[in-house]
């Protein structure tokens, strides 16, 4: 029997196949439309159609269903077998971003004991509000997978959803909400408070209530800087206004200090809304120039690239922080990272244990972190990396394309975007331990780094297709790479200090213990 003739006999079989994939790859009808047009636009379904061939009203001819089984790695004759699969694995609740603990007792946690405490903790440590504040929205973002439908649709009520917007059209839509925009000129200048670190610090752009922006003629030259500027205050008096309660934009300086106009040492309430407002304006100026459903498949369009920004002026640094909001794959993290070692931004969707803080630097980092290796280089391309990480018995597997890059005050940064492949793997019935373990050893046999397995590699360049990611391929090319949260700890065979530390034993616990044993 032809493949044809067996189409038409199974047609609402191969239908039901064909959906239970796409929905198993949290694909919508538009996304695999997309990806089919990717490769083969001819043979491609529209949406409508490929609807019908879901409900087993239409038949696939066999070009189009070699193109879905290239899309899911599948062979065709998969698709006329009968047998049913093993219930879906939905790779969004294979594992909780952020680990938590529960906190007893729980009447210390009471909202009005916090309210006191927390003002207290900081002031005696030494945390700014501001800083206090990004890791409670970092935590939300990853409680939330960094999706706020209702910013979303706010911008969406200003922009309509078009895509791409030019320099004009912002112009337009800020007239629209009715900014009056001013220019100024000036230059980057040293920022006095960073003492052991050379960093320049912009002011780009502020707001003056009700309705008064002050922008930057430096970001005039950069269009993708001047579009974001303009959507981050048009989110102001959407969202708030235009009350005038935020902080001026600024680029460089200190990487996470109190309020810009702040003054003295004791925690002010206003540096946290501050830092919540800014948030909220940041995710509605992403959410208006790169808007959910088009900017998804412009993505695709891509394969992820870091840089697919460029094409149609959208910020490397827009793009990777709206990555995980629109991929159909929720496993993401991304860094924004100055030299020598601190952290702008945060996202850690998938729980990636970090190399180092967003409040200070600490004395240890994994020095083989992508973003580690891409800041001391002077290359601006972007750089794959597969690695395996180890934080004690916990192995994982990661992917990452990092870029280096200078903000608008001329300072040096890397950007990273990332995911965590352990879900993918699981989802199409692999076992990632297995995956893991296989690069793993292939790396410590080499000193730390080595040749993917071919196994491994193969299983890795197929989750690469079926994800639509480019650079997962890109990785597999290249050595993969252990690394770890802390260098003192490094769990490689051959250790990346030379000698390990000796493991320490509290001395309580040292006297604890001998007492048991003299007693035994």
């Amino acid at each position: 029997m032809s493949v044809r003739q067996g189409l038409g006999r199974k047609a609402h079989f191969v239908g039901t196949k064909i959906r239970s994939l796409r929905k198993r790859n949290n694909l919508t009808l538009e996304d695999l439309s997309v990806r089919c047009v990717q490769i083969d636009a001819e043979a491609a379904p529209s949406v409508s159609y490929l609807s019908m061939i879901e409900n087993g009203k239409r038949t696939p001819s066999e070009r189009l269903l070699q193109i879905i089984a290239d899309i899911f790695q599948k062979d065709v004759p998969w698709f006329f077998d009968e047998a049913l699969e093993d219930p879906a694995v939905d790779p969004a609740r294979l594992t909780a971003p952020v680990a938590g603990l529960p906190l007893e007792p729980g009447f210390l946690f009471s909202e009005t004991l916090l309210q006191i405490a927390i003002p207290e903790l900081l002031s005696q440590t030494g945390t700014t509000g501001r800083q206090f504040a990004h890791l409670l929205i970092r935590a939300h973002q990853e409680a939330s997978q960094n999706r706020f439908p209702d910013i979303e649709r706010a911008a969406e009520s200003v922009g309509k959803k078009r895509f791409p917007l030019s320099v004009d059209d912002m112009w337009d839509l800020a007239a629209e909400v009715g900014l009056d925009v001013r220019w100024f000129d000036q230059p980057p200048s040293n920022d006095r408070e960073s003492k052991d670190v050379v960093l320049k610090k912009s002011v780009r752009s502020f707001f003056e209530a009700p309705n008064r922006v002050y922008l930057n003629r430096s970001i005039e030259r950069t269009p993708a800087r001047l579009k974001y500027d303009l959507a981050n205050h048009i989110a102001h008096v959407v969202l708030h206004g235009g009350d005038g309660a935020r902080a001026p934009q600024v680029s460089g300086g200190l990487i996470a200090g109190r309020r810009h106009d702040a003054e003295g040492p004791n925690v002010d309430a206003r540096d946290i809304l501050y830092a919540w407002r800014d948030f909220e304006c940041s995710y509605f100026a992403a959410a208006l120039l790169a808007p959910k459903t088009p900017f998804r498949q412009f993505l695709a369009r891509h394969a992820y690239a870091i840089d697919a920004g460029d094409r149609i002026d959208l910020t490397t640094a827009l793009v990777m922080r709206r990555m995980p909001s629109v991929s159909p794959y929720p496993h993401w993290h991304y860094f924004d990272a100055y030299p020598p070692g601190n952290l702008r931004a945060v996202y850690r969707g998938n729980g990636i244990p970090l190399p180092w803080g967003n409040m200070a630097m600490i004395s240890d980092p994994c020095q083989h972190w992508a973003v580690f290796r891409m800041l001391s280089t002077d290359s601006d391309r972007p750089s794959s990396q597969i690695s395996v990480l180890r934080a004690g018995d916990d192995k994982r597997l990661y992917c990452c394309q990092s870029i280096r890059s200078k903000d608008a005050a001329g300072n040096p940064h890397v950007l990273c975007a990332g995911i965590d492949l352990a879900p993918a793997l699981t989802a199409q019935g692999l076992d990632p331990i297995e995956t893991i373990d296989a690069i793993e050893k292939s790396c410590n046999d080499n000193g730390g780094s080595g040749e993917i397995p071919g196994d491994a590699r193969r299983r890795l360049e197929s989750i690469g297709k079926i994800l639509n990611i480019g650079w997962i391929a890109e990785g597999c090319q290249k050595d993969a790479t252990i690394i770890c949260p802390r260098s003192s700890s490094c769990p490689r065979d051959r250790h990346c200090l030379g000698k390990a530390a000796p493991e320490r034993t509290p001395q309580v616990d040292q006297i604890v213990a001998s007492v048991l044993a003299s007693a035994g």
